[in-house]
This record gives structure tokens, C-alpha cells and sequence, in this order.
């Protein structure tokens, strides 16, 4: 499906299959010397398939175009090495690409999954049935990295780059403010709420996230074009309804940690998840992958908070209220 938003900006319905995301949203602004593609789907057929077949019922000169990708995430980046020409520029963000540069791959995450409770017989079947392991770039072009404020120019668009870091360390969105436009990629999403996972002591990708919801809160916002499902058009409700939905969340871990210590996949197992299965031991393996990682996520909100504490038992940690 290819839908035009504004004179000379499209969408492409990029899909996904088997996932409940269904579909990527890439954006395509189109420019009399150069155009953009923002975010280009999963490195597979289906989604190589219908990118070029959106490009050119759009008469898109892939020789003409450059590509502005949000973040890391495989749906996001991983076709892009498939599209890219010699005359393409990659926009990219500094701290995503500082991922890619440390090479220390998925066993980083592995192994801090295992310690938050995450099954070792289970942890190999995650990590093949992720996405992002799975359908990741054949490889890394040249990125050409831009900072907040950085601007991007084509045709008649006038784009800001806004770092908006939390559901990725370096997520960057585009703001165009003569058009009261946001490309917010995954950082608002419509009727689902963005995935907010952590795998490291060191982050606090919750609060990451608040935070930058309040910096593009202050923007002036007609349009969201997220990277996923329907466009936003109430754009400050919806960052209110985020802000609520989290901090729901929170509360319902300080419930469930009333009842006893617990490690971080006991807690998501107790948490309350939109998805049609009747126990947490029906849950898709990656899908249980995503959910412990996302209640990590709030249990470092609500430790770096004070709200509670953590004890560690050898190669296990556990969560308890103050």
C-alpha cells in the first residue's frame, strides 16, 4: 500500500510477516535533485519485494537517494544494505552506531538475560527466533552520523533531527516545523506503546524515554508519522498516554513485588500482556524475550528511583521493595 501524507512525502506499507507489528511504515519524501527514505524494513523477500515495487510505482531513481534510518532495530535497518547505491548517504545516529562498532554481538545480552531469570534451555531458542538476530543487514555501509539540531534538506522539506533516546540509545526523530510535522519513527507509536527493553546495569532506557517525551512534547505538532501502524494526529494526548501506560506499569511491578522478591522474568510472567494466549508458558519464546527484557526496563526505573532494591544470589538477581 503506498499512501501520499503531503505533497511529494509517501508512505509504503513495507511488510511483517508473522509479527504482530504487521507492518513498517518507510517514508518516502521526494525531491527534484535528491529524495529520502526514512526506515526500509527487515533484510527478507517480502520486505525487499514491496519496497521496490513502491519505488518505482513512486518513480524513485534509487541513484538519487539517500536513506535517514531512526535506529538500530532490524525492522528499521536491515534492508538498507539491499537499497543503498554508490551515491547514497546513510543518516545515522552516533550512540546506535557505537552498537554496531562494539562487535560484542547478542551474548552480552544472553547472558545478562540469564541473569535476570531468563530460562538457560530457553535463552538459544530466543535469540534464533528474534527478528533482529535473524533479519539484520548482510552489512554495515558507510554512515554518515548526525547530531540534535543537524538538519536535512529535500525538496521542499526542511527536517530537524530530534534524539529522542529510550526505545534505542541513539532513536533520532525528524521534525519539520513549517509543516508541523513529526517522523517519530518508534518513539510514538498509536495504538500500541513502544517496546522499551534494557540488557545493561548501566542504562536506564525508562527514563530515557519519559525524558524525551517530554523534549518532543514541547514541539509544535500537527502529524505524527510513526514508524508503525496508524499516523498520530493528537499529538500531545498520545505522549500523555504513554506517560500514563508507564507508570502504570510501574505500579503494577510494585504490586506484584509485595508478594516477595522476584527476578525480572518472574515479574514480566505476573505482568499483564495484550496478547491471545491463555498462561505465560504459551507465550511465544521471543515474545517472552521481549516482555522480561521490557519489565527489566522497569525495574531499573523504579530502582534508580529508590522504589526498590536488588539482592544477588550467585548468578541470579532478585527484586524487593524498600
Amino acid at each position: 500500500m503506498i499512501e501520499e501524507i503531503l505533497p511529494d512525502l509517501f508512505r509504503i506499507e513495507i511488510p511483517m510477516p508473522k509479527n504482530p507489528l504487521k507492518y513498517l511504515n518507510s517514508y518516502v519524501v521526494k525531491g527534484e535533485e535528491r529524495n529520502l527514505i526514512v526506515d526500509t524494513g527487515l533484510n527478507r523477500k517480502e520486505c525487499h519485494e514491496a519496497m521496490l515495487a513502491g519505488l518505482e510505482e513512486l518513480g524513485v531513481d534509487l541513484n538519487r537517494t539517500d536513506f535517514f534510518i531512526t535506529h538500530l532495530h532490524a525492522d528499521h535497518f536491515g534492508l538498507v544494505a539491499k537499497l543503498v547505491t554508490e551515491h547514497s548517504r546513510i543518516f545515522f545516529n552516533r550512540p546506535d552506531q557505537e552498537i554496531i562498532e562494539s562487535r560484542d554481538g547478542w551474548d552480552p545480552m544472553v547472558d545478562y538475560a540469564g541473569l535476570h531469570g531468563f530460562p538457560e534451555d530457553q535463552l538459544r531458542a530466543a535469540l534464533e527466533a528474534h527478528p533482529g538476530y535473524r533479519f539484520h543487514s548482510d552489512w554495515i555501509p558507510t554512515l554518515s552520523i548526525l547530531n540534535d539540531d543537524d538538519v536535512i534538506e529535500v525538496g521542499r522539506y526542511h527536517f530537524r533531527c530530534v534524539m529522542t533516546p529510550g526505545h534505542s540509545r541513539g532513536h533520532t526523530c525528524l521534525y519539520e516545523p513549517d509543516k508541523k510535522v513529526l517522523l517519530a519513527g518508534d518513539h510514538i507509536l498509536i495504538d500500541i506503546t513502544p517496546n522499551i527493553q534494557c540488557w545493561s546495569d548501566a542504562e536506564n532506557p525508562l527514563q530515557n524515554y519519559l525524558d524525551s517525551l517530554d523534549k518532543v512534547s514541547h514541539l509544535d505538532v500537527d502529524l505524527v508519522l510513526p514508524g508503525h501502524r496508524r499516523l498520530v494526529t493528537d499529538f500531545q494526548g498520545r505522549i500523555q498516554e504513554l506517560k500514563t501506560h508507564h507508570r502504570t506499569r510501574a505500579d503494577e511491578i510494585l504490586v506484584i513485588l509485595r508478594q516477595g522478591p522476584r527476578n525480572a522474568y518472574q515479574v514480566a510472567s505476573e505482568m499483564t500482556w495484550d496478547i491471545n494466549v491463555k498462561s505465560w508458558e504459551e507465550f511465544p519464546v521471543s515474545q517472552k524475550w521481549f516482555a522480561t527484557g521490557e519489565a527489566i526496563a522497569h525495574l531499573r526505573y523504579l530502582e534508580e528511583g529508590s522504589e526498590i532494591g536488588r539482592q544477588q544470589n550467585g548468578n541470579l538477581v532478585t527484586f524487593l521493595l524498600n
